[in-house]
């Protein structure tokens, strides 16, 4: 086997060789007859005359192969207080099934269909049902609002809608059905049909001659076999926020996206087919896509869907129970969800109520993985815990330590090394063409082409594509986060490039900042936002949340803050406001969204994303905010 270093040159001064061998690992109905194509840039073609079927590579080529009794899906629900699992026969059989009952309601090749769901097993049968059929799939988080539902339906133009009577929250029920109503009233485009998934929990009234019922349809249609596709055909569009408030329909081809999925579970991952990969996500992210459905069992794995929380479903254990119940070997999950954990069990001691001993890493990725939080979660489960880095657009890591060749040393704050075919470089952004010397910090930019399994473009948006990627640093795509390369390669990723605060003329990390607020020993959680100051341009205000059982004075703990970023950054950094609030605003995927509480310190025009998980922390935000003076009145 070739070491890290001799693959990653490879994948950059030969991809056709590099990614042709690894081609071989999906099942293909006609070869490529190009790997890369690359005449027309910079729309890229990865595979272009190949043709195959993701849903056969993931369940069917399975079966075929001898895995037919291992568990490809677990649903474990401590919100419903069931655990169900599947095979890969089942599994195959309940898919063929759904994808007849889509075809029976004129679903074909090309059509898209907008998925709205829960965390249940019905959102991965759907997803690739779709695949099945050939049938672009775009996945909306389930209980988006109307608005945001009507968009995306606009936008992607799906034949129909399929949807969960209700999701489940801690302590309440989010009904589904009538948000998709309002929708289907607001979009301009009407989808001709919808199928209901009927939750005991909450049932939903139907609409006659559009609604079908999930389990009705399902009994009244015959399984059918995949449909061939193109490799660059699209095997679904997953919407992501554009600057502009309007979602950009991020596109997946399905060779390329198949080939580097399969390609990342055994060199980024180290792991095997029959082993137990959680990713504890959300199939409405791009994580849910690539990580609980597709990846895993692409490769053969068994993957799990979790519908609770890290915290109060039932406690902070119930993370440490999931691995040990299912005999986990890799979690992946977002810093935020240690943090929660770390926040409310801080010592750790419900981790002696489980056997974790199946469990070998933990990989964290979606937010900056501060220090603290990897220091605890190394010091409490005595694993490897491996932070990485990738985007919606990229679709798998850009970043990340290789453990399918060996761990390379972890450095704190880093996502380690570049992975195979991403040829990153440290851009000015001054001037957008020349490199940062070694630890200063510049645009985190990617040579094109971009590896397979990157989005090769915006839904039916080129110019768009162009517009927000790639036209700001020619030949690259710019991937909107600042960071720098050490003198041993290794990648740091310090903040998004909007993040990048000005301070008296200094260009300063906010990322740095909140590093060392997250290691003071009474902070769970953190963020730093860079507000509008009259003398400096700007100044860092710093957002801090507790952990529980903490009960102190703030202005001594603000004072101990200020010291702590005065000793370890220094007075340049002109820190003085330190705010302990009770919650951070976040999207539903755990991202901490400091450009929402920067409009309100600033005083700004906001309005509230689609994606935060609880509105109202906005105004808990705003209410400390008023406490110390801000917004500061404009003259």
């Amino acid at each position: 086997m070739a070491t890290y270093e001799e693959d990653y040159q490879r994948s950059l001064q030969d991809p056709n060789g590099f990614w042709g061998e690894a081609a071989s690992d999906i099942s293909w109905y006609k070869p490529w007859t190009t790997v890369l194509n690359d005449t027309n840039p910079p729309f890229y073609k990865w595979f272009e005359g190949g043709e195959l079927n993701t849903c056969y590579n993931c369940l069917d080529r399975h079966v075929e192969e001898g895995r037919g009794d291992q568990h490809a899906l677990i649903y474990d629900s401590p919100m419903t207080n069931q655990v169900k699992k599947f095979t890969y026969r089942e599994l195959t059989e309940i898919v063929a099934r759904f994808a007849g009952g889509l075809a029976s309601l004129g679903v074909t090749k090309g059509d898209r269909v907008l998925i709205y769901m829960p965390m249940v097993p019905e959102a991965l049968v759907a997803m690739l049902a779709c695949a099945r059929l050939g049938a672009v799939h775009s996945v909306v988080f389930g209980g988006f609002a109307p608005k945001e539902l009507a968009t995306r339906i606009d936008d992607a133009k799906p034949v129909c809608i399929i949807a969960g009577s209700c999701g489940l929250e801690p302590g309440r029920i989010v009904e589904y059905k009538p948000l998709l109503d309002e929708a289907f009233e607001m979009s301009t485009h009407k989808p001709s049909s919808s199928v209901i998934l009927q939750r005991s929990e909450c049932v939903a009234s139907m609409v006659e001659g559009r609604d079908h019922d999930w389990q009705e349809l399902v009994a009244a249609s015959e399984p059918v076999d995949c449909v061939p596709v193109a490799a660059t055909d699209p095997l679904y569009v997953l919407y992501t926020s554009g600057t502009t408030g309007i979602p950009k329909g991020v596109v997946r081809d399905n060779g390329g996206h198949a080939v580097a999925l399969k390609w990342s579970m055994k060199y980024v991952y180290d792991i095997n087919p029959g082993e137990v990969f959680w990713a504890a996500s959300d199939v409405g992210w791009v994580v849910g896509h690539s990580y609980i459905v597709y990846a895993p069992l692409l490769h053969g794995c068994t993957t799990i869907l979790f519908e609770g929380k890290p915290v109060g479903t039932p406690d902070a254990g119930t993370f440490w129970r999931v691995i040990q119940d299912h005999k986990v070997k890799a979690l992946f999950t977002a810093p935020t969800a240690f943090r929660a954990i770390k926040q409310y069990d801080h010592e750790a001691k419900l981790l002696a109520n489980y056997d974790l001993s199946n469990f070998k890493t933990l990989f964290l990725a979606g937010e900056r993985a501060d220090p603290d939080t990897i220091i605890w979660a190394q010091d409490a489960l005595k694993v490897p815990v491996i932070d990485h880095w990738w985007q919606t657009e990229s679709g798998w890591p850009i970043g990340a330590n290789c453990m399918g060749y060996g761990m390379k040393p972890v450095k704190l704050g880093s996502p380690t090394l570049p992975v195979a075919g991403y040829d990153i470089r440290i851009i000015d952004e001054e001037d957008a063409f020349s490199e940062k010397a070694t630890g200063d910090i510049g645009v985190i930019a990617i040579k094109l082409p971009l590896p397979p399994g990157t989005l090769p473009t915006l839904w039916h948006n080129d110019q768009g594509y162009i517009n927000s990627y790639l036209s700001d640093i020619p030949g690259y795509y710019k991937t909107g986060d600042a960071g720098y390369v050490d003198e041993d390669g290794y990648l740091f990723i310090m903040a998004r490039t909007d993040d990048i605060i000005n301070v008296a003329g200094h260009r300063l990390s906010t990322g740095g900042m909140e590093e060392v607020l997250a290691g003071h020993k009474d902070v769970a959680e953190c963020a730093v936002i860079g507000v509008q100051d009259e003398l400096k341009g700007q100044a860092p205000m710093g957002f801090v949340v507790l952990n529980i059982g903490v009960n102190r004075d703030h202005e001594d703990l603000k004072k101990e803050l200020v010291g702590l970023v005065r000793e370890k950054i220094g007075p340049v950094a002109a820190f003085k406001i330190a705010l302990v609030v009770a919650r951070l605003p976040k999207t539903r995927s755990g991202k901490i969204l400091r450009g929402v509480m920067r409009k309100v310190a600033d005083g700004e025009d906001l309005i509230v994303p689609a994606t935060i998980d609880d509105p109202s922390i906005v105004t808990e935000i705003a209410d400390v905010l008023a406490t110390v003076g801000y917004p500061i009145a404009k003259k």
